[in-house]
């Protein structure tokens, strides 16, 4: 019996040492660091481009010490399969906030109440415009809508200025597009429904396909077929194809409708990004703070000076952007009305489909 019992008086010494070593081995890290427990991550879907996204959210790391796990899209369902993804994952949301590479479907997720408002002190100097009125959503950081053509291929004196040009005879089989069906694509569809009228946007479109447009799965693709003589003529973002103009490629850039008269609504479309709070998010507070850092000065800066060269909506931000890039200020932007725009996305989208999506 004494035996029996020093026994298990060592067994128990021997498991409040091994307990008391194990509590030690984790506390002295947090002693040496002086950190009381991980940052909680924040979650982002982006539909902006991967490759210019993921060095903001590297940004924002090692400003703030909060890690961020993105969640991109795919190039040829842009935007689109992230704003499904939010609707599914309504009543539980795992996205803290949502980097959306155009407007109309943000729109579309403020009116079915999955945002949760947010007045971030970032965006005080921002235009009314780029602020929703309830604060749940501010635009940043622009990209106009512009056709790149091969300059091998289209002499200067032949090249078309309007979108009205591409349904021309001679540009038969040359011209290519996005899907219309997604991304900027698809939000240029239906401000052109909204600018135009839905009767003209459509034969507008209708005209294309009679036209032997060639469909693509996404803007890079088709700046990057233009650039290598692929097609004559493409529409798509000014991020795509300015990379095509500094990599040498035969290419020019074309604002298109930039000289239109000043009652017309026509004009080049300028599509801002937006960035927003999801309702629920289970990491608010670290999303309310990456909503601080993308609306920073800072982050238009590196936007408009870095490869994607995006367009600064904030009066105060100073940036430098090539040549080739212009802006609302030197040509004649789209004068088209966001949420009527919004409203005419579900007809718009019917009719692509059924234009576009079939063989």
């Amino acid at each position: 019996m004494p035996t029996q019992s020093r026994g298990h008086g060592t067994r128990t010494s021997l498991g409040s040492r091994k307990s008391l070593a194990l509590a030690l081995g984790l506390l002295l890290p947090l002693l040496l660091t002086g950190c009381a427990r991980p940052q909680p991550r924040v979650v982002a879907y982006c539909a902006q481009d991967k490759e210019f996204a993921e060095g903001v959210f590297a940004d924002f790391t090692l400003t703030t010490g909060l890690p961020v796990a993105p969640h991109y899209d795919t190039e040829a369902t842009k935007s689109v399969s992230l704003y499904e993804e939010l609707v599914r994952e309504a009543s539980r949301p795992r996205c803290d906030v949502f980097w959306n590479n155009e407007i109309l479907s943000t729109i579309r997720l403020q009116r079915q109440g999955l945002l949760e408002p947010y007045d971030s002190p970032s965006a005080a100097d921002y235009p009314d415009w780029a602020r929703a009125k309830d604060r749940t959503w501010t635009a940043f950081a622009a990209r106009a809508r512009v056709l790149i053509v091969n300059t091998d291929l289209v002499p200067a004196a032949e090249r078309p200025k309007s979108l009205f040009d591409l349904t021309e005879p001679r540009w038969q089989g040359k011209v290519a597009l996005a899907k219309p069906q997604f991304g900027t694509t698809a939000t240029h569809a239906a401000c052109l429904f909204e600018v135009l009228g839905p009767e003209k946007a459509r034969g507008w479109f209708l005209g294309l396909r009679g036209n032997e447009v060639k469909v693509v799965d996404g803007n890079k693709a088709v700046a990057v077929g233009v650039g290598a003589g692929q097609y004559a003529i493409g529409l798509t973002d000014t991020d795509d194809a300015i990379t095509e103009v500094e990599a040498g490629r035969p290419v020019a850039i074309i604002f298109p409708d930039r000289d239109r008269p000043a009652d017309d609504r026509m004009g080049t479309l300028f599509i801002p990004n937006t960035v927003m709070l999801i309702k629920g998010a289970p990491n608010p507070d670290g999303g309310k703070r990456l909503i601080d850092f993308l609306l920073s000065a800072r982050v238009e800066r590196q936007l408009a000076e870095t490869a994607s060269h995006q367009i600064p909506l904030n009066p105060k931000v100073e940036a430098k952007l090539p040549a080739a890039i212009e802006t609302p200020r030197t040509v004649k932007p789209m004068r088209v009305d966001w949420e009527k725009a919004a409203d005419r996305w579900k007809d718009a989208q019917k009719f692509l489909a059924d234009e576009f999506a079939r063989p």
